[in-house]
């Protein structure tokens, strides 16, 4: 397993804020306030204009492995907020026209430049079609995926939850994919050694397990990488 991406030019200098206990927080509520305002990405992605801090993960995947490229052809399951699109709409260039991309999540998101989206659920049967269409008939370069389902605090719940989701991803991307093309998507540690990654490995070229510099140590989130699809 890669760990791209690094945390060394992040968080220089800064003091660390520390969050008082009251106005109605629990613990649970002062830990999470206290790690967001200490997180170095979550500053540089206010900073940079991206709409969530996940958008380093997809850089620093993308830094290394390079599957993003101008002119490439995108789709974004389970899109919001909207900081992968941003990063793919940057490299593949669909600002300038250069490329596509498509984001789709049942919840919708505001707009953002050079992303086409859909406030729809992609595993319904319409989904399909209005995707396919709006690449103009073509498939697609890559499929990405930051999907989660909500946490139920019950661990092996999630792990069931977002391995439904990457192994639903997967069908749609082999529906989608050009040959030669990319899959990543959201795992959980532990999570993908049985069927999913036995089921990708006869769909691609390679498959490997990453996890970026901005995922934080203590979650037991990965990334699946699978490049060079068979079609």
């Amino acid at each position: 397993m890669s760990r791209p991406g690094s945390r060394d030019s992040l968080g220089r200098g800064r003091l660390k804020v520390r969050v008082k206990t009251g106005k109605g927080r629990t613990v649970s509520q002062k830990q999470w306030l206290e790690r967001q305002l200490n997180d170095p990405y979550v500053h540089e992605a206010r900073k940079l204009g991206y709409r969530s801090r996940a958008a380093f993960k997809l850089i620093e995947i993308d830094d290394k492995y390079h599957f993003l490229k101008p002119g490439g052809r995108v789709i974004d399951l389970g899109a919001a907020p909207g900081g992968w699109s941003q990063v793919a709409a940057q490299r593949v260039k669909s600002v300038e026209g250069k490329g596509k991309v498509i984001a789709i999540d049942m919840h919708g998101m505001d707009e953002i430049a050079g992303v086409t989206i859909f406030k729809m659920d992609f595993l319904s049967d319409e989904a399909l079609a209005a995707l396919i269409a709006a690449l103009d008939g073509e498939k697609a370069d890559c499929v990405i995926s930051d999907m989660a389902a909500h946490a139920t605090g019950h661990r092996q719940t999630d792990h069931l939850q977002i391995m439904g989701l990457a192994d639903a991803a997967h069908d749609f991307a082999r529906q989608v994919l050009k040959p030669g093309g990319t899959y990543l998507a959201k795992v959980l540690r532990g999570g993908t050694e049985a069927e999913l990654l036995k089921q990708l490995k006869l769909d691609f070229s390679s498959v490997r397990h990453v996890k970026p510099m901005a995922s934080r140590d203590d979650s037991a989130e990965l990334f699946v990488l699978a490049t060079g699809f068979r079609g």
